[in-house]
């Protein structure tokens, strides 16, 4: 930005230095025309014209350069930045903002801030360095004139200021429609078999209109306040280059003004218009984009999880969980009062109970993703410390959640998310114990590629998938939430089987509604 800020600087200087090389050229030329002069003093002037132009050329080209490399580079760096923060963002705060809205905030706001900070800035700046420059210089040529043009010029940006403030409370109100807009059509793609089925397409559709009907009056509010502002800078421009036309003219009249005056006169209000246009235009994108800053801002300031340095336990671990109790924000009744349950080292436990009991919160507890209003959730082995579960700890577990979580890719490149460095020995062992041999049939193996949400593979087939990705990770303690809901009978008894005999030496929990699954476990708890 400061290398920018200097080309534009020097920019202004080959600007000014073209306005005065032009007054000298044509009074050299007046005064060759009277038998005065030299015409070895125009060949001169005429040659630094040439150039001044040619530096100028060169200055703005590598000036453009810079600010388009430099905005890619501001742009991957917030959008990467806000994207690592929201990943670790507290668990307490990550359903505040709809998923559509982050990606917004993420795509657009991102967008229009590296936009406005490595153009817009940069420019305005060069910009009044411009205009302060060809003021100076045309007061040194004529203070009267000079100042009558820039009486009247500031007029028009006094008057655009006051639609400024409007101008960006609508902008702010686009963004947050723009944002709704893409968390309708964001989450109505993501289940549009559930429309199609429920033969609710018509008000989907009807809904994405009104949102976009809001929006589309909120942009013509802000056309109209903006082209109010520009109406009054362009009277005002206007005005000045009649002053400075009409003054010039009398005063070649009266003998005070000469005709290389007049051309740099004529210049010189250009060169106060240039500048002053080059605001009024940036003015509204830089205000624009105060909006996404503050809704980028707004997205920093939500809290992250403190991750401090991974406290991984000898194998097997346990989780004890001593007098627990816990109920969501603004709920009265609590999911967990006084509870206690010691899952020892190398067993296995189903947990049960009806739906919403809090069976699943235990397993988020477990994982440090909630907290407990009071009461230990501490993990444990035979030579360790035992340790409070928090983010630090989260490297001791193993979680399968239920349904499908396979990530758009390879077979290969999600079972490497459980473990980078996996050998195929390993992958073809992990796929083995989750009872998924399927893949080694597949045309193209484990290099057979996933669509979106694992679309391409049935329901039981991305689940085993995704547990053959979680035994490749190293924790001692496994956590199955439901995670056979979509296996029929047969193939959840062989991989009950494999998990079991292989994974003998791991501590096993599993919610579960199945009898078949919890006559492999050596203890059952029951929530009520």
């Amino acid at each position: 930005m400061a290398l920018m800020i200097l080309m534009h600087v020097a920019v202004t200087a080959c600007s000014i230095a073209f306005v005065y090389i032009s007054k000298r050229l044509v009074d050299i030329a007046v005064m060759l025309l009277q038998g005065e002069g030299s015409i070895s003093q125009l060949k001169l002037f005429s040659l630094f014209m040439a150039l001044v132009v040619l530096v100028r050329i060169a200055f703005n080209a590598l000036r453009t350069y810079v600010q388009n490399t430099s905005e890619v580079m501001m742009k991957n760096s917030l959008r990467i930045r806000l994207f690592d923060m929201y990943l670790h963002l507290d668990h307490s705060d990550a359903g505040r903002h709809h998923t559509g809205d982050i990606v917004n905030r993420l795509q657009e706001d991102v967008r229009t801030v590296a936009s406005s900070v490595m153009t817009a800035v940069p420019a305005l700046i060069g910009a009044s360095v411009q205009l302060v420059a060809a003021a100076v210089f045309f007061m040194w040529l004529d203070m009267r004139i000079a100042l009558a043009v820039m009486v009247i010029i500031p007029l028009g940006i006094v008057a655009g200021r006051f639609v400024s403030k409007r101008i960006r409370t609508l902008t702010k109100d686009i963004r947050e429609s723009d944002a709704k807009i893409q968390s309708h059509v964001q989450e109505n793609i993501q289940h549009h078999d559930l429309l199609q089925a429920m033969e609710y397409l018509e008000p989907s559709v009807a809904g994405l209109g009104a949102l976009q009907g809001d929006m589309y009056g909120r942009e013509l509010r802000r056309t109209r306040f903006t082209i109010i502002s520009r109406i009054c800078l362009a009277l005002s421009f206007q005005a000045g280059q009649v002053v400075a036309f009409i003054c010039g003219a009398f005063g070649i009249a009266a003998g005070t003004v000469t005709y290389g005056m007049m051309t740099a006169f004529l210049q010189l209000v250009n060169q106060i218009q240039r500048p002053l246009i080059d605001i009024s235009s940036r003015l509204p994108s830089l205000i624009h984009s105060l909006a996404s800053i503050d809704r980028i801002m707004e997205l920093e300031a939500l809290p992250v999880e403190n991750h401090d340095e991974k406290q991984l336990l000898n194998s097997p671990g346990g989780i004890s969980v001593t007098d627990l109790s816990f109920a969501y924000p603004g709920s009265s009744e609590p999911v967990f009062s006084a509870f206690s349950h010691d899952f020892t080292p190398g067993s296995r436990t189903s947990i049960t109970g009806h739906t919403g009991i809090g069976k699943s919160t235990l397993m988020r507890m477990f994982m440090g993703f909630i907290r407990p209003d009071s009461g230990k959730v501490m993990l444990y082995s035979a030579k360790d410390v035992p340790v409070s579960a928090s983010p630090a700890t989260r490297c001791n577990l193993v979680y399968v959640p239920q349904g499908n979580s396979l990530f758009s890719g390879t077979i290969r490149d999600n079972l490497l998310m459980g473990d980078p460095d996996a050998t195929d020995e390993r992958l073809r062992y992990a796929l083995e114990t989750a009872a998924a041999d399927f893949v080694f049939s597949l045309p193209e193996g484990m290099d057979t590629m996933c669509r979106e949400a694992g679309t391409g593979l049935s329901e039981g087939q991305a689940q085993r998938i995704a547990i053959a990705r979680a035994i490749l990770r190293p924790g001692s303690i496994l956590l199955f939430d439901e995670f056979s809901s979509a296996l029929d009978a047969e193939t959840e008894t062989l991989l009950m089987d494999r998990l079991t005999s292989r994974l003998s030496g791991r501590t096993m929990i599993f919610i579960t509604h199945r009898e078949n699954i919890i006559s492999y476990c050596d203890a059952s708890l029951h929530l009520q």
